[in-house]
């Protein structure tokens, strides 16, 4: 008899356990961290920890999710705040770098706009192509060289289109040396909201 039927026929009666209660009483298995046997309730209650643990690793998990996300929340309000204390354009092409590397400790960014830095076609065709921010390991195009000397040693590359409307109107990047602070497969809600709260600053600063 295979070990399946076993199993099968005790969820098909389950008034066995009823009728041999002495004899589950006397079933003993291995401990599931080794060393010694036990009863089978014993290995119940055991397995009932072992996941009531794992449960707990979960909710932690989750809770540090949400306080992370919470201070990211404060961190993209406080941002938007700053931001729109600027008066002119040129203000607030000199603060967006400081703001970022201040707030969210981006250490390298790159802000183009197409109105006063006309892209090259490659560019133009990317920054167009994308309706959400992307995170790469390496740098596309000729944008390596808004960094210039420190474009070497920069590892991760997250490209945030500038829109007004349907319009491209620039592109900013923000770059790190270290290869996991954005990468491919990273969520973008947070860039998104930054990128419009760039773009919604910017906008009335451009002329059309």
């Amino acid at each position: 008899m295979r070990s399946e039927d076993v199993a099968q026929y005790l969820q098909d009666n389950p008034q066995f356990f009823e009728q041999h209660i002495d004899t589950l009483a006397q079933i003993t298995l291995p401990h599931p961290h080794g060393g010694r046997m036990v009863s089978l309730s014993e290995r119940q209650l055991l397995a009932l920890r072992d996941k009531n643990k794992e449960l707990e690793k979960k909710l932690h998990e989750l809770i540090e999710f949400a306080k992370m996300n919470d201070a990211l929340q404060h961190k993209v309000h406080e941002f938007v705040v700053a931001l729109f204390a600027a008066r002119d354009l040129a203000t607030l092409r000199e603060m967006i770098p400081h703001l970022l590397r201040d707030i969210f400790s981006v250490p390298h960014t790159a802000l183009q706009l197409w109105q006063v830095n006309p892209p090259s076609a490659e560019v133009l065709a990317f920054a167009d192509a994308q309706g959400q921010p992307v995170c790469l390991h390496h740098a596309m195009h000729d944008t390596s060289g808004w960094f210039g000397e420190t474009a070497a040693q920069l590892h991760s590359f997250a490209y945030l289109p500038l829109h007004a409307g349907s319009e491209t109107i620039g592109l900013l990047v923000l770059s790190s040396e270290d290869k996991q602070r954005f990468y491919p497969e990273m969520g973008t809600v947070f860039l998104e909201r930054i990128a419009e709260a760039v773009s919604s600053a910017l906008h009335p600063h451009l002329i059309s």
